[in-house]
């Protein structure tokens, strides 16, 4: 049995993502008298979280975690936190010393020591059967993960964080819950999931599931044999098995019925559909990528939605902030739909004055940004002529009348 040492940090606390409560367990009573703080995640996509809001020194890394590949999630780590040090186990057969031992690990603790132990660390990885990520090596850099999805606009860190988080999710076949107010964009990064995943060449594949009646869902997400209702003189594939080898999107996946529900879970879990009318279950492929506005805890604690499809849903989690939390991408965003407006009517371009940007940050922005892309619509019809648009083309919505921006 393999005895994994343990480094003291000098600071900061220990993360341990293991799927294994047995191995968790283990890490917390071996540290339980040291002056660090320990926590515990079950998955990559949590310790990612994790890492993006503490101070960290030490990851115990599983490797086999139920969400992401463990060598990817080192990789990333490696490049965005090199003041982590991580380490790579297997939750079967693992045995934490109760203390010590601590010469078989780096001992270096700060950002700066690390081009210096690279190659020693290295060596000391191959030597003692485990592996250690969270350095960063000679020229390695992750700018790309920063990289704004397609067709969004946006640099905020909190932003920033969530393309390198859809980066990382969009190869793999893991379902993916986008949370956030209306109007943030959250189909964009179901598209952009899709796009930037092996399914890109085939269907993307949208439902809204508050705008369909109750009576016609079932129906339109998973199809009907030929008779099984009055009118149903053809059989029907539904929504589903249409995205076959592509992605369904779930818009306002909140709004589902509950006596669906029940339904979609067997399909998450079995990826098999059953028409209407029949007794024969057809096997799919196809991602699931959700998308709410709703609190679906709240939900799952008043009974409106199911817990069991509720954590299904949510293997994978990106959350938009409003637009209100990220005004630095306001007058990016804003130049943009300029832009896209002068293309699209093939006229002069457009841009902003500095009373109009200061109008524009002043914005409670309660309609996100949707209501940002229709205020520049408005703005370049209402400027007519003119090559800039000032707080006085800026209209906005207030009680059923219209304020100039300049004036409220």
């Amino acid at each position: 049995m393999m005895t994994l040492p343990l480094l003291a940090p000098a600071s900061g606390g220990v993360l341990v993502a293991s799927p294994s409560s047995s191995l968790r367990e283990q890490v917390l009573l071996s540290l339980h008298d040291r002056p660090w703080p320990v926590h515990e995640v079950a998955g990559g996509a949590d310790a990612l979280a994790k890492l993006e809001t503490g101070d960290w020194q030490l990851l115990f890394l599983d490797r086999c975690l139920p969400d992401l590949d463990t060598e990817e999630l080192a990789e990333i780590i490696k490049r965005r936190f090199p003041g982590i040090q991580v380490v790579v186990v297997d939750s079967d057969g693992v045995r934490l010393p109760a203390g010590g031992e601590n010469d078989f690990l780096p001992q270096f603790t700060r950002a700066e020591d690390t081009k210096q132990a690279w190659p020693k660390e290295r060596s000391r990885e191959k030597e003692s059967g485990w592996s250690v990520a969270g350095r960063e090596g000679p020229g390695e850099s992750g700018d790309a993960e920063f990289m704004p999805l397609p067709g969004m606009i946006g640099e905020t860190p909190v932003m920033r964080r969530l393309y390198r988080l859809a980066r990382l999710v969009a190869p793999r076949s893991t379902t993916v819950l986008v949370t956030g107010p209306t109007g943030t964009g959250k189909e964009l990064v179901a598209r952009a999931i899709h796009q930037l995943s092996p399914r890109s060449a085939r269907a993307f594949a949208v439902v809204n599931c508050a705008a369909i009646p109750e009576a016609l869902l079932e129906s339109e997400l998973f199809g009907y044999s030929r008779g099984a209702f009055t009118g149903a003189v053809q059989a029907y594939a539904g929504r589903i098995q249409a995205a076959q080898g592509g992605t369904l999107f779930l818009d306002e996946v909140g709004d589902l019925p509950l006596s669906l529900q029940a339904k979609l879970l067997r399909f998450l879990d079995h990826k098999e559909v059953q028409r209407l009318g029949s007794c024969d279950a057809v096997r799919v492929d196809v991602r699931v990528v959700a998308a709410t506005n709703l609190e679906l805890e709240e939900a799952v604690e008043a009974g409106r939605f199911r817990g069991d499809l509720f954590y299904r849903l949510s293997a994978f989690p990106l959350h938009l902030p409003p637009l209100a939390e990220r005004l630095e991408d306001v007058v990016p965003m804003a130049e943009h739909f300029l832009k896209q407006i002068a293309a699209e009517a093939r006229s002069r371009k457009l841009g902003l004055g500095p009373d109009a940007m200061r109008a524009l940050l002043c914005r409670p922005w309660e309609g996100n940004v949707r209501e940002l892309q229709q205020v520049m619509e408005r703005a370049a019809i209402l400027a007519g002529a003119a090559e800039v648009i000032e707080a006085q083309h800026l209209y906005f919505p207030s009680g059923g009348r219209r304020l100039a921006a300049g004036q409220a």
